[in-house]
This record gives C-alpha cells, structure tokens and sequence, in this order.
C-alpha cells in the first residue's frame, strides 16, 4: 500500500470529488439543514488543500482558509467510508495545522455537527477544545464549534 500526500487548492479535481461525496454524506445527516451549511462551505475561498492518496485512489481531505490574521478555520474534512477508522482523518488534520503554523498562523477553528460523533471525538483527541458558537453558527443548535492553539 503506498500513501501519497498532495497540497492543492480546491480546484483541483480529486479535491473536489471528495467533497461530492463529503455533500451527499452531510445531506443525508443535516437534512433540512443542509442547504443553510452548504452556503458557508464555498470552495472559492479555500486555498490550503491537503489529499491523502491509497495506491493513487484519493481516500481522505480536508482544508483550510483564513479566519482572521491569527486564525484558520479547517473546513471540508472527509474520509471515504471504507478508510474510517484508520488515521487518515488525524493525518490530514495534524498536515493542516503544520501548514497553518509555517504560514504564520496560530489558532485554528472548526465547526462540526452534534450528530458528527466521530469528528467530534476526532477534534477533542486532537487537542481541540469546544467553545461558544462562532459567526454565523452562534445560534445554530446542531453545531459544535472547537478552538485550538497551534503555537505555544
């Protein structure tokens, strides 16, 4: 087996192949809200994109954009079915944050859904810590919004 890691941006195709399947998977859980989640999770203002290729299949992503001068907020986090469990979700992240911090950045921020138990405990081992709900989930009761210094 033979991993492959790519940093992109989110035109590129494999990218957004997995986000495809990353919006069906959130529409079946959001139901009704999806449509309200999908209009903050525009690729146009992602450009820190990291693949995780198995024998060049791409099996897992994520991202980032800016959120501030200080902060980044990881967006379109995903890992095809078949690959659950095994780290590539903690992989990306982790090559999301080191990417984050050799650009200047040093506090990351993410927003998940309460019914997104797996990428709840994902962030919570990774050492991120909930707080209040930030812009423009701060009314939100489905989401779960996490904090996390990248520099001490």
């Amino acid at each position: 087996m033979k991993i492959d890691i790519l940093k992109t941006e989110s035109h590129h195709k494999d990218f957004q192949k997995l986000v495809y399947d990353l919006d069906l998977y959130l529409a079946e859980i959001d139901g009704e809200d999806h449509s309200f989640y999908a209009q903050y999770n525009k690729l146009d203002a992602i450009k820190n994109c990291i693949i995780i290729y198995i024998d060049k299949e791409p099996i897992a992503c994520g991202a980032y954009k800016k959120y501030d001068d200080q902060t980044i907020e990881v967006k379109r986090m995903f890992t095809k079915e078949h690959y659950r469990g095994k780290g590539y979700a903690k992989m990306v992240l982790l090559l999301l944050e080191k990417w984050a911090k050799e650009e200047g950045y040093n506090f990351s921020v993410l927003e998940t859904g309460v019914q997104q138990v797996s990428a709840v405990h994902l962030y919570e081992k990774s050492g991120y810590s909930r707080i209040p709900n930030y812009e423009p989930y701060e009314n939100v009761e489905n989401s779960i919004c996490f904090l996390k210094q990248l520099v001490y």
